[in-house]
């Protein structure tokens, strides 16, 4: 129960303080601002709930973990659950500050969508950069790495991803992310959702098996 509350409060977070920075602030702040809300959110996180779930606050690192061995199949999917949930609320809180015609900071690509890139820059983006975002929790979190800056280094990570590729995709990286303003934001939101499930779960499974098969260990 602590595990799916600490994974709840963290997704609720990452979603609130990421997604609403570009919301409530974008225009201020800028791409970077809201690159660093999300590493920020992060970063927070996971000196904050880090000790009592490992702050995955994303399906994906999840997933990663689970291939590398080192969670098993019931306790990810009890994370999952908490990480769905979390994304809703934290979507939910935004869509009552800023209403759901703001977009809620959705995912998607194409015509109308920021830079406007194809599908298959979308994919090849979320893939890649989901594998690389992995390899660093993995990496980072594993017995002889320097103990206390796993969350620096991973927020920093995040904050850099979302610097090279709000334009292409919004950045997910993580599907409950772009689950929660996904499924209140509907249309092509909705419609796009499933790029930003299969691409993170491939990325995460290529990060996991390095790990796995310790070709990177």
């Amino acid at each position: 129960m602590q595990k799916f509350v600490a994974e709840f409060i963290g997704t609720l977070t990452l979603v609130l303080f990421g997604c609403g920075a570009a919301v409530l602030a974008g225009d201020h702040v800028g791409q970077l601002g809201i690159a660093l809300a999300f590493g920020f959110a992060i970063v927070a996180m996971a000196y904050g709930i880090g000790p009592v779930s490992g702050c995955h606050v994303n399906p994906a690192v999840s997933l990663a973990v689970f291939v590398a061995g080192r969670m098993s199949a019931r306790e990810m999917l009890l994370y999952w659950i908490a990480q769905f949930l979390g994304a809703l609320a934290g979507a939910g809180l935004l869509a009552v500050l800023a209403g759901v015609a703001s977009g809620l900071g959705h995912n998607g690509w194409g015509p109308g969508y920021n830079g406007e890139y194809t599908m298959a820059a979308a994919l090849i983006f979320e893939v890649v950069m989901t594998a690389l975002f992995t390899i660093v929790i993995l990496g980072s979190t594993s017995t002889g790495a320097p103990v206390g800056f796993a969350g620096l280094a991973i927020g920093i990570t995040l904050a850099v991803i979302h610097i090279v590729g709000i334009q292409v995709t919004g950045v997910s990286v993580n599907p409950a992310r772009s689950f929660g303003p996904a499924v209140l934001v509907g249309g092509s939101a909705l419609s796009q959702l499933w790029l930003f499930f299969v691409a993170p779960a491939i990325g995460a499974i290529i990060g996991g098996v390095l790990y796995r098969f310790n070709i990177l260990r």
